[in-house]
């Protein structure tokens, strides 16, 4: 049964990688092909995609009445996107650094810090209440307002890698039916994550937030870190901070909202997020501080980024 359910666990993983990789991709290149505007891609396409594992994992732990998963799972992840993936993208970035000059990164940066500690401010009496998921999905709405309260936000297309329509119609109609079968696979992968974390939990007396934090939330996150990095590499660096600061906000507002009013959440056991919690504050502020301070991150700030994660995983394991 052990091994079954660490099969299981594997599979699903890769199912949720590959998914999210197919659903990412296939939205850019659908996006290139309709001509959308490059913000809605940089937020909507790259944030809302990359975010699909947290969702799925989250409303199917939440039916199975273990929604402090899609807690740690989320933590999880906002660790992830705020150290491991940035420090990547800069380090395969072909610069120095990359650029955090626009405005919209600079205020997006203090709502970022704000949407990733919220939730673990508003779970401090061992609860995320519905009436705390109505106010999580309420600061979303709020940014949404502010993210589009100017027109020159959407003022560029994104149109890089033309190529000749019938080819790209070919590419496009092949990527509908990535994005369908991709959608499946997350359903499928989510929920052979939530029953092998469920097995797991009881198994080793296991908190099952920490499965979340250590294991779904690395897993989930994958996705952004691969096209992070592939950014970085074709140097479409305006991509990065966005899609990346996009997969923090949403998940850690809409998604655990969703989560709370489908079934709140209750955490009895507080040392894994006391954990997360310390970590969360010190890279959400680090972050904040590498893009404030000289408008870029630098590739010496993101080692010191991806030792902060390394210092979480460890503190995490041995507490």
């Amino acid at each position: 049964m052990f091994l079954f359910y660490i099969l299981i666990f594997a599979i699903s993983c890769v199912l949720l990688y590959f998914s999210g990789e197919w659903v990412v991709g296939g939205l850019m290149r659908m996006a290139r092909f309709l001509g959308w505007r490059e913000f809605v891609v940089a937020f909507f396409v790259m944030a809302f995609a990359a975010s699909l594992p947290n969702l799925f994992i989250g409303v199917t732990s939440a039916l199975k009445g273990t929604p402090q998963l899609a807690f740690g799972d989320v933590a999880g992840n906002n660790i992830v996107a705020l150290t491991l993936a940035v420090a990547l993208a800069v380090l395969f970035a072909k610069g120095k650094a990359i650029p955090a000059e626009s405005q919209t990164v600079q205020t997006t940066s203090i709502f970022t810090i704000a949407a990733a500690l919220l939730p673990l401010f508003l779970i401090f009496d061992g609860e995320l209440s519905r009436l705390d998921g109505l106010l999580l999905i309420g600061f979303f709405v709020f940014y949404l307002f502010w993210l589009f309260g100017k027109k020159e936000r959407f003022t560029k297309v994104y149109d890089a890698h033309k190529m000749p329509f019938i080819k790209e119609l070919k590419i496009f109609l092949k990527d509908i039916g990535k994005l369908v079968l991709g959608i499946i696979l997350l359903v499928i992968s989510a929920q052979g994550i939530v029953a092998a974390a469920q097995f797991f939990a009881l198994t080793f007396n296991v908190p099952i937030v920490l499965i979340g934090l250590l294991i779904t939330g690395f897993g989930s996150a994958l996705p952004e870190i691969y096209f992070a990095v592939v950014s970085a590499k074709k140097d479409e660096t305006w991509m990065i901070l966005g899609d990346l600061m996009g997969a923090v906000i949403v998940p850690a507002t809409l998604v655990l909202g969703i989560v709370s009013l489908i079934s709140p959440i209750k955490i009895l056991d507080f040392t894994p997020l006391i954990i997360a919690r310390i970590f969360l504050i010190i890279a959400a502020l680090f972050f904040f501080f590498f893009v404030r301070s000289d408008r870029q991150i630098t590739k010496r700030e993101a080692l010191f980024l991806v030792l902060i994660y390394i210092a979480f995983v460890l503190s995490a394991l041995f507490s």
